[in-house]
């Protein structure tokens, strides 16, 4: 789960749940001011022209009053306002004057249903706020726990859920804690570590609670956090189901690899050390005269094999590092010129052709590991160039980067399966009987992605397939 909180998250979406406590005190003491500021101001305005007003005309005035003070304070300030609206009216403003006798009965009559009305208007002013702040706080608390499931389940779901908790309710830490026996271990933590002294606890799952430190909640609040603990338990149970999967896809795809690997094993690395078995046997032969150049015939199908069965182990070994994460980088400015010149060291000249100047600027590479990647792209080109037509190995650059291209004019790849070709183990077509075991682009490409670099196909213009190395240049 992603922390960065989207518009209307936060402070705003919060305001149900955290302030609604501390909003309460705040209505309240605001309109117990506007009582003891309010209703005098008013009455300091109106005594002036008393003789010129009805009293109920006043009273109209004081009843609005009042309904203002309910509707920013709520229901004890509006019944404050009310009775102490029918107390300044009847003493400033029905006679006899300064006193709270009053003379006439239709103003007694008045006083009482303006009293009537001013508290019954500030308890359904009361109600009515109370509904809607209600509404918002189950709008809050939806919107927070629709947030909370809707979101994947990535290794941080756990610790995103505790920080919803945190901000949600204003609290300095937020955690999770695993009974294992008699004593309970922090799963995660949001905000500052645990100092040991919980304010609020809720049951998450069996053998889970949700504890945090912080200001108290109040008892409405309680609802929306059993509800965030139960989320949190399932957040972390999803990453426990999410972990055992990966485990489970990982161990498949080492099954997958040490099935490939004995396949190898069982054809590839056979094929050259059977070449080199014939071929001494053959020497060996005591009732067989050998010529000069059938031995020397013989000696080169040794060299050559050896030489295949010494590119399979490297490629092999190379794998096997790609695969365990134990590939060491050293990046350093290497001259591109030099690396390739090594990595073609025994290619005829008629093979390959090269063009890369030696002016080029220096790229930012592991010299040993782009040795090993231009080598295996070489030899990959090699074997689907037609006879007698060299494999071109050229660069390009820009101010960003310096490109490697390996061209051939063989039969190309189709579009569809330039990604295939990467795959270890993969050879397309699978017939051809080279020695190969389908590992040197897979190679090449993890060498050049272990080096902030890519290997990319593309077609070569006329046909065939241009494979392009692509490195930074170094600062």
């Amino acid at each position: 789960m992603d922390n960065t909180r989207p518009p209307g998250r936060g402070a705003a979406g919060v305001a149900p749940a955290r302030r609604s406590g501390h909003g309460r005190w705040r209505r309240l003491w605001t309109g117990l001011v506007l009582v003891l500021a309010g209703l005098p101001a008013l009455t300091v305005a109106l005594v002036p022209v008393r003789d010129s007003l009805a009293l109920e005309s006043i009273l109209l005035l004081y009843l609005l009053v009042v309904v203002l003070i309910a509707v920013t304070g709520g229901l004890v300030p509006g019944v404050a306002a009310a009775l102490a609206a029918v107390l300044l009216a009847n003493f400033f403003f029905t006679t006899p004057y300064h006193t709270l006798a009053v003379e006439q009965r239709d103003s007694i009559i008045a006083l009482f249903v303006f009293v009537l009305v001013a508290v019954t208007v500030s308890v359904t002013v009361d109600v009515a706020m109370r509904h809607r702040i209600a509404a918002a706080r189950s709008r809050s608390e939806a919107d927070v726990l629709s947030r909370v499931a809707a979101e994947p389940v990535t290794g941080d779901s756990l610790t995103a859920v505790l920080e919803e908790v945190r901000e949600t309710f204003g609290m300095v830490s937020v955690a999770l804690l695993e009974r294992r026996g008699e004593i309970e271990h922090v799963v995660a933590v949001a905000g500052a570590p645990l100092r040991g002294s919980p304010v609020i606890s809720a049951p998450a799952r069996d053998g889970l609670r949700l504890v945090a430190e912080g200001p108290e909640l109040f008892a409405e609040d309680r609802k929306l956090l059993t509800r965030l603990a139960g989320a949190a338990a399932r957040a972390w149970e999803d990453q426990q189901l999410a972990g055992e999967a990966a485990q489970a896809r990982q161990l498949a795809e080492v099954d997958r690899l040490r099935a490939a690997l004995l396949a190898a094993v069982g054809h590839d690395l056979r094929t050259p050390l059977a070449g080199i078995k014939a071929a001494v046997s053959s020497l060996r032969q005591r009732d067989v005269t050998w010529s000069p150049d059938e031995q020397s015939e013989l000696l080169e199908t040794i060299e050559e094999s050896a030489d295949r069965l010494d590119d399979l182990i490297t490629n092999l070994l190379a794998m096997s590092r790609l695969q365990a994460g134990a590939l060491s980088v050293d990046l350093r400015p290497v001259v591109l010129e030099e690396v390739v010149a090594k990595a073609l060291v025994g290619v005829p000249a008629d093979i390959v052709t090269v063009d890369v100047p030696y002016d080029l600027p220096l790229v930012l590479a592991d010299a040993g590991l782009l040795e090993r990647v231009i080598a295996n792209l070489v030899d990959n080109a090699r074997r689907f160039a037609p006879a007698g037509v060299p494999v071109r190995v050229e660069s390009s650059y820009d101010e960003n980067a310096v490109r490697v291209h390996v061209v051939d004019t063989g039969p190309g790849v189709p579009e569809e399966d330039r990604e295939r070709i990467f795959t270890p183990f993969q050879r397309l077509g699978d017939n051809r009987s080279d020695g190969g075991a389908g590992l040197g682009l897979a190679i090449a490409r993890g060498f050049s992605e272990a080096m902030a670099g890519t290997v990319l196909p593309s077609e070569t213009p006329g046909g065939g397939l241009t494979m392009t190395v692509t490195l930074p240049v170094a600062p």
